[in-house]
C-alpha cells in the first residue's frame, strides 16, 4: 500500500528545479526559485489567492474559510500580520509567498506537520517526513523511537523527526524560507491569554464554525457516536445542519458501561441523526486482529496505534462506508482541548495561587486514594526546579547504574515533569546511552520558563494530533474514509489553550469548559454526564486472541536486533498482558505499532520521479 496524502515542495536558487517531483503530485505553487505540490487531495483541497504585488496565500487540505476571509487573510499577511492566515478555520497547511519569501505552516496540533531536509543547495518540505527521508536515502532515528517508547514528559522529537536527517518544525511554528539564508523557524502569533468566559465564549464559535462548515462542505456526512461529550457534541452540531449516519462501537466489554445508553438516548433526542449500533460481537472484531504479514498492511508517516485496531475500525467504519461518506467526523482531541493534566496545580502554585494549588492537590490526592503529603511533596519538587534540570535529572537516571524496571504506579507521578515508563525496563545499555543522550540534548534546547502542565497539555496534543493523522491514514487507504476531528482545528485549539490549564477545571466537575461553551447546543445530560469508559478489558482480550503474532512480532523486534531492546524482559511483560495480569499494556500497544511501522518501511513505493522539464516562471 501506498501513503499518498500529503503536500510537498522546493525552495532553492535553481532556476530550473532540482531535477525531481513527487510522484502522482499536482503542482499548486510556481514561482521563482520555489515549487509546492498536492499529493492525494482532491482539486478543490488547494486554494490560492493573489494579491497584484505577487503575494500569494496558498491553503492544501480542509481549509474552511470562505473567499471573503481568505482574501482578508492575504491583505492582513502583506502588512506582515499572519494571524488570520494561520487561523483560518479548517486543518491544512498555509504557504505565504511574498518578496521572495515562503513561509511554511502547519496547524496548531500537529495534524498537518511540516519537516524539512537540505539536498543539493536546495531545501525540501512536506507535510509527511517519509517522502524526504527517501529523498536524501536516510533510516528511522533509533532514539527517538525509543524514547517514545520509554519517556512521558519529554518532547522527543522538538525538531528533529522520526528520521535521521530530517527536520521538524514544531507545531505552532513555521518555517521561514529566504534567499540565500538558512532556513529557521518562527513562532506564530498565539492568542490570549484568555478568561474562562472568554475562552469559551470563543470556543463555542470556533467548534460550531469547524463542524457546520464541514457539514455544508459534504453531501454524505457520518459521525462517531459513542455517547462520551465530544463526540456527541460534533454529532449534534452536524445533524442541525445535514442529516448524519452516527455509529455507536460496542463490544463484551463495552456493553457493560453506559456509552451505548447516552448514544441512544442522544439519537432519540436529536433530529437527523440515523443511529446504527455495531457490536463486535457478531462481527468477530478484536483489537490486534489482522497484524499476520506487515507488508500487507497500510502506510503511515509515523507508527500508528490504530495499526492495532484494524479490525475494529472496519466494524465501526462500515456503516459510513455503505453511506459512501464525504467525511466522517469524530470528537478525537476533545479530551485535550477541554480538560488539563494534574500537573495543573503545580502551574497554579508558580503562578502565586498557592492555597488554591494546595486544595487542587488534595482533592487529587483523595480522588486516587493516597496520603496528601505524597502529592504535595510531588507539587513542591516540581515547583522548585526548571524543566531543563528536570530533563538534566532524567537524563542521569535513564544513565545510572541502577536498573530501569520502574513501573510508573504512583498517582502522585503525574505531578512531575517528566520520567520513564515501564518500558524502560526493556532497555539494553545501548539503549539506554541512545535515550539519555537524546534527553540530556533535549534539556539543552528546553526553555527555561516553561511550566508542566502547559507542557503535558502541549505534548499530549502533539501525540493525539499525530495519532488522528495516522488513523486518517489508514481509514483512506483501507475504506476510502476521510476522518476529520474537528476539536484539533487550529481555531479551536487555541481558543481553549489560551485559558490557563488551571482555569479550565473545576473540582467535582467534568469538562466544565464544554458545559460553559455548548450550553444551548446540545442535550443537557450529555454535558453532565461525568463518567467515562475504559477499554482496558477489550485490549486484554484482543491481546489474548492474537497471542501467536504479537510473540512473533516482539520476537522479530528490529529494536531488539539492534540490541537496543531486551526481548527477553519485553516478552515478559507480553505474557503477563495475555494471563491477564497487571501489564504496561499501553507500552506493548506503542512497541507493536513501532515494529510494524520498521518492519514495513522497506515495502515502501518510489515517492519521486525525475523531473527535468523547466517550468520556471519567466
Amino acid at each position: 500500500m501506498v501513503m499518498s496524502r500529503y503536500v510537498t515542495g522546493w525552495f532553492g536558487p535553481q532556476a530550473a528545479g532540482p531535477g525531481v517531483r513527487p510522484s502522482g503530485g499536482r503542482e499548486i505553487l510556481a514561482v521563482p526559485g520555489a515549487r509546492a505540490w498536492t499529493v492525494g487531495h482532491d482539486v478543490q483541497e488547494a486554494v490560492l489567492d493573489a494579491a497584484p504585488d505577487g503575494t500569494t496565500l496558498v491553503a492544501a487540505g480542509h481549509c474552511l474559510a470562505t473567499p471573503a476571509e481568505r482574501r482578508a487573510a492575504l491583505a492582513a499577511a502583506r502588512t506582515g500580520d499572519l494571524r488570520h492566515a494561520v487561523r483560518l478555520p479548517g486543518s491544512f497547511l498555509t504557504l505565504l509567498w511574498s518578496g521572495g519569501a515562503l513561509l511554511v505552516a502547519g496547524d496548531r496540533a500537529g495534524v498537518v506537520p511540516v519537516y524539512w531536509c537540505r539536498r543539493d543547495g536546495v531545501t525540501w518540505w512536506s507535510t509527511a517526513a517519509a517522502p524526504l527521508a527517501a529523498l536524501i536515502g536516510t533510516t528511522p532515528a533509533a532514539a527517538v523511537l525509543l524514547a517514545d517508547l520509554t519517556l512521558f514528559g519529554v518532547d522527543t522529537q522538538l525538531d528533529h523527526a522520526r528520521y535521521e536527517g530530517v527536520r521538524r518544525v514544531p507545531p505552532g511554528h513555521a518555517l521561514l524560507l529566504r534567499p540565500g539564508i538558512a532556513p529557521s523557524t518562527e513562532v506564530l502569533p498565539q492568542p490570549g491569554p484568555f478568561s474562562f468566559g472568554q475562552g469559551a465564549r470563543r470556543l463555542r464559535d470556533a467548534l460550531t464554525t469547524a463542524v457546520e462548515r464541514r457539514a455544508q462542505a459534504y453531501e454524505r456526512v457520518s459521525a462517531d457516536l459513542s455517547g462520551g461529550m465530544d463526540s456527541s457534541t460534533v454529532t449534534c452540531l452536524a445533524a442541525r445542519l445535514r442529516p448524519v449516519v452516527a455509529v455507536t462501537y460496542t463490544d463484551a466489554h463495552l456493553a457493560e458501561d453506559d456509552d451505548l445508553i447516552y448514544a441512544s438516548r442522544t439519537a432519540a433526542n436529536v433530529p437527523g441523526i440515523t443511529h446504527t449500533i455495531i457490536d463486535a460481537r457478531r462481527h468477530k472484531a478484536n483489537q490486534f486482529d489482522g497484524l499476520e504479514d506487515p507488508a500487507a498492511l497500510p502506510v503511515t508517516d509515523s507508527p500508528s496505534l490504530a495499526l492495532g485496531q484494524l479490525a475494529v475500525k472496519a466494524a465501526q467504519l462500515a456503516p459510513a462506508v455503505a453511506h459512501a461518506t464525504q467525511a466522517h467526523l469524530t470528537g478525537r482531541g476533545g479530551d485535550n482541548v477541554l480538560t488539563t493534566e494534574h500537573s495543573f496545580c503545580v502551574d497554579q502554585f508558580q503562578a502565586g495561587r498557592r492555597w488554591a494549588a494546595l486544595r487542587g492537590a488534595a482533592a487529587y490526592a483523595r480522588a486516587e486514594r493516597v496520603a496528601p503529603w505524597r502529592v504535595w511533596w510531588q507539587l513542591g519538587r516540581s515547583a522548585a526546579i526548571s524543566y531543563p534540570r528536570a530533563l538534566d535529572g532524567l537524563a542521569r537516571t535513564i544513565s545510572g547504574p541502577r536498573p530501569l524496571a520502574v513501573q510508573r504506579t504512583a498517582r502522585w507521578e503525574n505531578l512531575a515533569w517528566c520520567g520513564i515508563s515501564a518500558a524502560a525496563g526493556w532497555l539494553t545499555g545501548a539503549g539506554r546511552r541512545a535515550v539519555a543522550d537524546l534527553v540530556h540534548a533535549r534539556a539543552q534546547a528546553a526553555g527555561p520558563h516553561a511550566t508542566p502542565a502547559a507542557l503535558h497539555d502541549r505534548l499530549n496534543l502533539e501525540f493525539m494530533a499525530d495519532s488522528h493523522a495516522g488513523y486518517d491514514a489508514i481509514a483512506r487507504q483501507l475504506w476510502g474514509v476521510p476522518v476529520h476531528a474537528p476539536f484539533l482545528d487550529t481555531s479551536v485549539v487555541s481558543a481553549c489553550l489560551a485559558i490557563p490549564s488551571y482555569d479550565r477545571t473545576r473540582e467535582g466537575i467534568y469538562k466544565p469548559l464544554a458545559q460553559a461553551a455548548f450550553d444551548g447546543l446540545v442535550p443537557g445530560f450529555l454535558l453532565h454526564r461525568q463518567t467515562k469508559t475504559a477499554f482496558t478489558s477489550s485490549l486484554y482480550t484482543g491481546l489474548a486472541t492474537n497471542a501467536a503474532t504479537l510473540r512473533r512480532i516482539v520476537a522479530t523486534s528490529t529494536l531488539v536486533q539492534a540490541g537496543l531492546l531486551d526481548a527477553r524482559r519485553a516478552a515478559a511483560d507480553l505474557e503477563r498482558a495475555l494471563a491477564g495480569a497487571p501489564a504496561p499494556l499501553a507500552d506493548l500497544h506503542t512497541l507493536i505499532s513501532t515494529e510494524l511501522w520498521l518492519a514495513n518501511l522497506p515495502t515502501r513505493a518510489t515517492w519521486w520521479r525525475h523531473d527535468t522539464t523547466d517550468r520556471s516562471p519567466a
